[in-house]
This record gives C-alpha cells, structure tokens and sequence, in this order.
C-alpha cells in the first residue's frame, strides 16, 4: 500500500528547498535562490511555510549593513524528509 506524501514536501520548490539544506549545514538567501532557480518573493514564502511547520530555522542578520538571511534544517525537518523519502520508495516499489 501506498504511504501518504507530506503535502508540505511534495511542493517542487519546498522539496529542492530542502533537499539542498539535507546536505548543509546551513545556507544563505542568495545561494537557495541560485541554486532552485526561485525568484525572491516566492522563496521568501516558501521559506516561510518550512519554517512555520517547524523543518527548517530561518536566522536574519546582519554582514556589515547588508542583511543576511540564514536557513538551516531542524531535526524535525531530518525527520520528515527522511520519512517522505520512505513514503516515496513505497511509490516506487524501492525496498
């Protein structure tokens, strides 16, 4: 039987999002927006949405004058895309 996808994940860009900070341990604004291809504005809510739900940290600074957005995993973040990721295989019949 199929296992249910997290709804939260299973968003394009919230999935690259976090399959990017998986293998980080943190990462500025600039570099997740290269590296999804998002515009400014959407990854901006979409990094809300993560962080609302508790699966990633999102820390606003400062380098000089210029602000600095800084977003890490949590370890319910771990959690959940670990289990998406078994959700998944069940789609694919992966053992």
């Amino acid at each position: 039987m199929f296992q249910p996808l997290d709804p939260l994940l299973h968003s394009e860009l919230r999935l690259a999002i976090v399959s990017l900070l998986i293998g980080v341990e943190e990462a500025e604004f600039p570099y997740i927006k290269e590296q999804t291809g998002a515009t400014a504005g959407n990854l901006s809510v979409q990094l809300d949405k993560l962080s609302t739900a508790g699966y990633i940290e999102v820390e606003k600074t400062f380098k000089g004058k210029k602000p600095c957005t800084i977003c890490r995993m949590t370890g319910a973040g771990h959690q959940a895309f670990e289990n998406y990721v078994e959700a998944l295989k069940s789609y694919l019949n992966v053992k």
